[in-house]
C-alpha cells in the first residue's frame, strides 16, 4: 500500500452499515469496570481510552512498532531517557540536538548521576563515546542546524556494544524517515510538528518493535502521568490523513526555497538535506523518503535578520515548526544552540511556492 494511501486509512476500525468512518472522541476519566480490572478493556483515563487506542494503532502502522502517545514531545523524550537511564549509567547524545532534550538530560539526569557524552550529529564513527553506554540518542535532521546521521550504521555498533538506540523523528516524521526499520529501538516525535501540522496541538509520541520496552514507556505514562487530552488525540489522528500531502507540497516548496536562497548574495550557510550539494544530502537520500519542511540559511547579523522577519508578509515570526503555515525565527534568540546570530529556521508551508519566494525576496530587499 502506497504512503498516501496508509496514512488515510491508518488506524481506521473496519466499519459497519451505518456507523462513521472513524469514531468520536472519547471523554471519559472513569469506566464502568466491575470485577477484575484486568478483564476490563477500559478502566481509568489516565490508563487508557479508545481514542488513544485509535491514533496509537494508526501510528503503529507507521511506524513499524508499537506506539504510546504522550502530552508533548518533551514528555516523550523524557519518558524514554526515564526508563533507561539510572545512576551511573552513560548517556550519548548530540552536542546539536533539540536544545531543551540537551537541558533535561544535562540538568535532571546528571543530578541523578548520568553522565553524558555528547557528539556532533555528523558523526561516521562512534568509537570510544559508545564504550559503556546504555543509551544512544541521535536527532536526524539535527534541529535546528539540520545536520544528518547514518541511522543504521550508528545503531549496529552502538547495539555491538550494548547500548540502546532512540532517534527524533520529529523534523523528518514517521512518513519521512523509518528509524525502526533503521535498526533504532526508539523513535520518538514531537507530533506538535508535521506530524499533526496545523499549528494547533501539543503532542509527542514513541514508536518500539520491544514489548518490553512498550509496557515500561506505558507504565511511566500511566504512573507519571503525561496524558494527552483525548479531544487533542482525535484531532491528531483526524489532521493524521493529510500527513503525505502536507508533507509532500512542504517539501517541494522547501527546495524550491533553499535553491533561491542559494542564488540570493545577501544569504550564505544555506542548509536544507534535500539539496544536491548540501553536506546532509548523500546519507538523506538514502535514509529519508522526504527531505522535511525546515531550511536553513544565515542573514549578517542580528539586527539584518530581525528586519527581513519584521518585512514577511506571509512568513509568520513564531517558534516551532511542521505546520501548513510559513513559519520563521531567529533561532538564536532562545540561547544553547552553537549556530550565528543570523540564523534563520524557515517552516515551509503549504502555501504556493512562488507567493512564498516572492515575500521572502521582498523581505530580503527590505533588510
Amino acid at each position: 500500500m502506497k504512503i498516501g494511501t496508509k496514512v488515510i486509512h491508518a488506524g481506521l476500525p473496519q466499519g459497519g452499515q451505518g456507523e462513521p468512518f472513524r469514531s468520536g472522541v472519547t471523554f471519559a476519566g472513569p469506566f464502568h469496570a466491575s470485577g477484575d480490572p484486568k478483564a476490563v478493556p477500559y478502566t481509568y483515563g489516565r490508563y487508557h481510552n479508545p481514542t488513544f487506542t485509535q491514533y496509537e494503532k494508526a501510528l503503529g502502522e507507521l511506524e513499524g512498532g508499537t506506539t504510546i502517545v504522550f502530552a508533548s514531545g518533551m514528555a516523550a523524550i523524557t519518558a524514554v531517557f526515564g526508563i533507561t537511564l539510572r545512576p551511573g549509567d552513560i548517556l550519548v547524545m548530540p552536542t546539536d540536538s533539540y536544545y531543551n532534550a540537551r537541558s533535561i538530560a544535562e540538568n535532571y539526569f546528571t543530578e541523578m548521576g548520568v553522565t553524558i557524552r555528547k557528539i556532533p550529529t555528523a558523526i561516521n564513527e562512534l568509537g570510544d563515546a559508545i564504550t559503556g553506554a546504555k543509551l544512544l540518542w541521535l536527532e536526524t535532521p539535527a534541529n535546528p542546524g539540520l545536520d544528518v546521521c547514518d541511522i543504521r550504521g550508528l545503531a549496529k555498533e552502538a547495539h555491538d556494544n550494548g547500548a540502546l538506540v532512540a532517534v527524533d523523528n520529529t523534523t523528518a516524521t514517521a512518513i519521512g524517515q523509518s528509524p525502526l526499520a533503521l535498526g533504532a529501538d526508539f523513535s520518538v516525535s514531537s507530533d506538535t510538528k508535521a506530524m499533526t501540522g496545523h499549528s494547533d496541538l501539543i503532542m509527542g509520541h514513541v514508536a518500539t518493535r520491544d514489548e518490553q520496552l512498550a509496557n515500561k514507556l506505558l507504565a511511566w505514562r500511566t504512573q507519571m502521568g503525561p496524558v494527552p487530552g483525548p479531544m487533542e488525540v482525535w484531532l491528531a489522528h483526524r489532521s493524521l490523513a493529510t500527513l503525505e500531502l502536507r508533507l509532500s507540497r512542504q517539501c517541494s516548496n522547501s527546495l524550491r526555497i533553499a535553491e533561491f536562497l542559494q542564488t540570493h548574495s545577501k544569504v550564505s550557510g544555506v542548509r536544507y538535506p534535500g539539496l544536491p550539494d548540501d553536506a546532509s544530502y548523500e546519507i538523506a537520500s538514502k535514509q529519508m523518503q522526504f527531505f522535511g519542511p525546515v531550511v536553513g540559511f544565515v542573514l549578517p547579523d542580528a539586527a539584518k535578520a530581525d528586519k527581513f522577519l519584521h518585512s514577511c508578509k506571509l512568513v509568520f515570526e513564531a517558534s516551532s515548526f511542521g505546520g501548513v503555515y510559513t513559519t520563521a525565527e531567529r533561532r538564536a534568540r532562545w540561547g544553547g544552540d552553537d549556530i550565528p546570530e543570523g540564523f534563520i529556521r524557515l517552516s515551509v508551508g503549504c502555501e504556493d511556492e512562488h507567493d512564498l519566494i516572492n515575500d521572502i525576496e521582498q523581505a530580503l530587499a527590505a533588510m
